[in-house]
């Protein structure tokens, strides 16, 4: 199929092949001078109607009937063309928004990314990779396809409307990343969210630290901000550069098989009520854990041995991928002993 670009190349093209015998037609067989020549070939192209601008004899007249067939059905075609390119977009604009809809109606337990810019771009990179469903809202058509190809729903809307968080499914959604430009906005998108579904977590990128304060305020459970961060890592390369690569490799290579992921505990796992000494979580699994953030909210870092293990507790822990798949069934209530 043409692409929109080359049908515009090539109607080009034909209206100035048909001006062109146009003109060379009536300058060599009626002895029109060139400028009157190209006159008299728009003229009859256009079907304007004017009339001979000089008299025409048999020659110049057989021409010209033989030219008005053409440069018409030229036009005919241009107009055809031109026609079928609005309706084609208009009826792929209305399907397309049906399509997306109905994707997003299907979706439960997604992530909305609001805003496409360099932040929102690595966020959704991040939830895709660890392959969850996501949907972006955004109002740049560049953005929107770029996130069509990195896989995810792309939505047109403004983000800090309660009407495109309720089409891009809020209700149903899991957490909300809001990465707009504007800390202003981000704050209204937070603030939005927060009321449609209360349950929600949300993210959100700020500029400064006074933001971020209103940010939490708002009800954002995760305030980042990317300049501050970026330059505490920086620090961090140059001050613990094995830390920053233990980092690196832990949390963003996928070559590394080692990975630092959050397990919640069931409670119909063998693990309730067990210390971390009898549950032997490390020895037998070759899963470490790092830390233990408590059902009732308090977090244990690098716990003991005889920490107990209870229902609804959620185990940070470090092991290869295999190991973590093992245990988070295991937790779940499934898995091995």
């Amino acid at each position: 199929m043409l692409t929109h670009g080359r049908r515009v190349k090539i109607l080009a093209a034909a209206v100035l092949a048909t001006l062109s015998l146009g003109t060379a037609g009536f300058a060599l067989i009626a002895d029109y001078p060139l400028v009157d020549a190209l006159y008299m070939a728009i003229m009859t192209m256009t079907t304007v109607g004017y009339g001979e601008i000089h008299p025409l004899g048999r020659a110049g007249r057989v021409f010209n009937s033989f030219y008005m067939v053409i440069s018409v059905s030229t036009m005919l075609l241009v107009i055809g063309v031109m026609t079928q390119a609005i309706l084609e977009a208009q009826f792929r604009d209305v399907f397309g928004k049906r399509r997306v809809r109905k994707m997003i109606e299907s979706l439960r337990g997604h992530y909305i990314v609001c805003g496409f810019g360099r932040v929102g771009r690595g966020a959704a990179a991040e939830l895709r990779k660890n392959g969850e469903n996501v949907v972006v809202v955004d109002r740049d058509e560049k953005r929107l396809e770029q996130a069509r190809k990195q896989g995810c729903v792309a939505l047109s809307g403004d983000a800090t409307s309660d009407d495109s968080l309720r089409e891009a499914g809020i209700e149903r959604a899991a957490g909300l990343v809001a990465a707009l430009s504007t800390d202003a906005d981000n704050l209204f998108v937070v603030m939005s969210a927060k009321a449609l579904n209360g349950g929600l977590r949300v993210a959100a990128r700020a500029s400064d630290e006074p933001t971020e304060r209103k940010l939490v305020r708002a009800g954002a459970d995760t305030v980042l901000a990317p300049y501050k961060t970026a330059g505490a890592q920086l620090a961090l390369s140059l001050l613990k550069p094995h830390v920053r690569q233990f980092l690196d490799f832990a949390l963003a290579t996928p070559e590394w098989n080692v990975r630092i992921e959050q397990v919640e505990v069931d409670a119909a796992s063998d693990l309730v009520g067990k210390s971390l000494a009898e549950a032997r979580i490390r020895g037998e699994m070759q899963v470490v854990v790092l830390a233990i953030r408590r059902a009732g909210g308090g977090m244990e870092f690098n716990p003991a041995a005889a920490a107990v293990i209870e229902a609804g507790d959620c185990l940070v822990v470090m092991g290869e991928a295999e190991a973590l798949r093992r245990f988070e069934m295991r937790a779940a209530g499934g898995g091995e002993r």
